[in-house]
């Protein structure tokens, strides 16, 4: 028996479903992309001054295409992260535009070095299935950001990548590029490297760029991730289950644009809900209620029959502390309980705004921690305890079974030295270290083993001349981080 969590009763369910699609079919959802727009015209919706709205049964046919479950696979071409499986897997958080540095423990602007760091040490923890274009590099023109941020992921790590651009035109260079590293647009098809996020606009708008993406990821089979952001309070209806009926709406309403432009392509049921704090006017990561939508939210994709995702384990905290870990740990179990398949956003502080790789390190510790709860307590041999006690009686020296040294690897979770079990003396006699400093001993570690997975001369000489002329294109003479 595998724990799960639920947060909708079947009624709940599917009244939340059925206000959504009355939504998109009554109010209807703002497409701004001409492509979009003609495509939704061709298979039944009404568009009218750039409203879409959505019949019931075009929403049921894109649902009916949309596949169950896929992969996404490493550099070498083995499958690496099974979206719509049992498991739940994990990626840093994308997108952060600070770094929180080791040494002065303050947030500065986030440099290609920095990405490159947290790349090799997220290389080197097992906890996360991929890695992420995790920090918007300072040095870099904003004009090829997106694009040069998941270069340097491509060209560090071996993993599958959860990546997303902010311009359809980005979109379309980031696929050449993945297109490179693979081998062509057919390896790349038969074989996707990366994930796209693809955010709509709370509430209810899909914008120009966001509409078009999503049409050149499905016609090129890369896989999408429908990431509905509401913001229960301000951008969104104040109560949780308002917020899932908008995140809902928005979803469906992209997976139809995605699915009408290729039947079958695959797409991911993903989202990034929060709640308003109405004190602080901030969008806590960290809150209680955001996991809760996130599981709710996953929840409805799971009905549907789809893969899912959320963005969970980001901590509100500016400095990683125990706040940082209280939010995160709560966050990890409830994403591994509700079933979610790719769950962003660890190493995160500052609502999303910083990254840190010792963060990064720690959470690690959490998720397997999560895991290890999610695989439940299952029964090993023939009897429970009654043949060890056979063989100790009253004795209590289990330590000395061939029991307990073939089966405690499978039972127990083992952390790294990053979690401290040792008694006070032994504590003190290693340094007397905080979890920090710990944290910091291990990313350097990580950093000082980490060897660059191997690529073929002729995918990195493509690579390279890609981006070398997309360098040039906005003055930039040198690739950073290389």
């Amino acid at each position: 028996m595998r724990p799960h969590v639920t947060l909708l009763d079947e009624a709940l369910l599917a009244r939340i479903t059925g206000e959504a699609i009355t939504l998109l079919g009554e109010t209807g959802a703002r497409v701004q992309a001409p492509a979009a727009q003609a495509l939704l015209a061709d298979h039944g919706a009404t568009v009218a001054d750039g409203i879409a709205r959505f019949p019931e049964p075009m929403l049921r046919a894109a649902l009916a295409t949309a596949p169950p479950r896929f992969h996404l696979y490493d550099r070498a071409g083995a499958p690496a992260v099974e979206y719509g499986g049992e498991r739940s897997h994990f990626d840093p958080g994308s997108s952060c535009v600070n770094v929180l540095d080791p040494d002065t423990r303050a947030q500065r602007p986030a440099m290609a070095a920095d990405l490159v760091r947290l790349v090799q040490v997220a290389e080197g923890l097992p906890a996360y299935a991929a890695q992420s274009t995790a920090m918007v590099c300072d040095e870099i023109p904003q004009e090829i950001a997106d694009l040069y941020r998941l270069f340097l992921v491509l060209w560090y790590s071996g993993k599958p990548v959860v990546t997303g651009a902010f311009s359809a035109g980005t979109t379309r260079a980031m696929l050449a590029l993945l297109e490179a590293e693979c081998g062509g647009a057919a390896a790349l098809r038969a074989r996707p490297r990366a994930v796209f996020d693809v955010c709509p606009v709370p509430p209810l708008l899909w914008s120009d760029y966001a509409g078009e993406s999503l049409i050149l990821l499905a016609r090129a089979g890369v896989p999408a991730e429908i990431v509905s952001v509401p913001l229960a309070g301000a951008t969104a209806p104040v109560t949780l289950a308002g917020a899932v009926v908008q995140h809902t709406a928005e979803c469906l309403a992209g997976l139809a644009i995605h699915q009408h432009a290729a039947p079958g392509a695959p797409v991911v049921w993903g989202g990034a809900p929060a709640i308003f704090d109405m004190r602080t006017g901030n969008a806590p990561m960290g809150a209680i209620e955001t996991a809760m939508l996130n599981a709710a939210c996953s929840q409805v994709g799971r009905s549907f029959g789809l893969p899912t995702h959320g963005y969970l384990c980001g901590s509100d905290a500016k400095v990683v502390d125990a706040q940082a870990g209280l939010e995160t740990g709560m966050a990890a179990l409830t994403g591994v309980l509700a079933g979610i398949s790719m769950i962003s956003g660890a190493g995160m502080l500052d609502f999303l705004a910083c990254h840190s790789a010792e963060k990064l390190v720690l959470d690690a510790e959490a998720i397997a921690f999560a895991q290890r709860f999610g695989r439940g307590i299952e029964a090993r041999g023939e009897s429970l305890a009654l043949a060890m006690f056979a063989r100790t009686g009253r004795s209590g020296e289990f330590l000395k079974l061939k029991e307990t040294r073939n089966l405690f690897r499978e039972e127990q979770y083992l952390p790294s030295p990053v979690i401290d079990r040792a008694s006070l003396r032994g504590w003190q006699d290693a340094g007397a270290l905080d979890a920090f400093a710990r944290a910091r001993a291990r990313a350097d570690q990580l950093v000082a083993e980490y060897r660059r997975p191997a690529l073929a001369p002729e995918r990195e000489a493509a690579m390279l001349t890609l981006m070398r002329a997309e360098a040039a294109r906005v003055g930039l003479t040198t690739l950073p981080g290389t």
